[in-house]
């Protein structure tokens, strides 16, 4: 049996029509019977870098068995000219997190997915320590096994107060490394209270890699740090509230 952490996570390819853009993670979140993927906000859109993609591609695992096959989901990014992605903002800004809802009836018969739902979310802030061993799912690079379609993970400590938003954004720090590719991947921790079915917390949403813009690029190694968005941001994201945004 594989574990099941590796079918949580999905490779997300970004597409303007027919022509490819980029590859990212992504991260299937289901709540009250309606199924989500999440990934991060600037996968689906990114003004500055003028990043605008229309549709987007997600593989999925269809033989439980035979994890050698699998299936592409196309999901547009748009209706009628509207976005059918939900993001988020608070206090602090904007939130790099989001979510979009997958119509069931679109997914093979046969699909194979796991699922994190807010029994995964954390509760007791407090219970989760500076240093704590984390893992980030995801596609570092576009890395991952080929043939059967699967994900990486790379070790992660968290580095900042965990609960604090840092520096006033809706973030802790981690320590790991990380590379383009892995943006919306999960960040969670082992946790049997979870359930057995899924024994693992989600933390958080990788968003992208912090540094320096002081650091002398020859004498300075890059400082090796993340930024994870609180998984908490799903609460407000998947509440039933039509696509377009949502405030934490």
């Amino acid at each position: 049996m594989i574990e099941p952490l590796f079918l949580t996570t999905a490779r997300v390819s970004t597409f303007d029509g027919d022509r490819l853009l980029t590859g990212a993670s992504g991260f299937f979140f289901e709540r009250e019977g309606h199924l989500f993927l999440v990934t991060s906000r600037h996968v689906l859109q990114d003004a500055p870098s003028g990043h605008h993609p229309n549709r987007i591609e997600v593989e999925v695992h269809v033989d439980a068995v035979n994890l050698t096959r699998s299936s592409a989901l196309s999901i547009w990014l748009f209706e009628d000219g509207r976005s059918q992605w939900r993001q988020g903002s608070d206090s602090g800004g904007d939130i790099d997190v989001a979510v979009i809802e997958i119509d069931r009836a679109l997914l093979p018969a046969t699909a194979e997915i796991r699922c994190f739902t807010t029994d995964h979310l954390q509760g007791e802030l407090g219970q989760v320590e500076a240093g704590k061993d984390l893992l980030v799912v995801g596609f570092p690079l576009g890395f991952h096994d080929t043939m059967h379609h699967l994900p990486v993970v790379r070790h992660a400590v968290i580095a900042s107060a965990f609960g604090i938003r840092f520096q006033g954004q809706g973030f802790f720090l981690t320590d790991a490394r990380t590379h383009r590719g892995t943006s919306g991947a999960p960040v969670v921790m082992h946790d049997l209270d979870a359930g057995a079915a899924l024994p693992w917390r989600l933390l958080g949403v990788h968003s992208s890699r912090i540094d320096m813009g002081t650091r002398d690029r020859v004498l300075d190694e890059s400082l090796g740090l993340n930024a994870a968005w609180y998984a908490a941001i799903l609460l407000a994201l998947t509440d039933g509230r039509p696509p377009g945004g949502a405030s934490s």
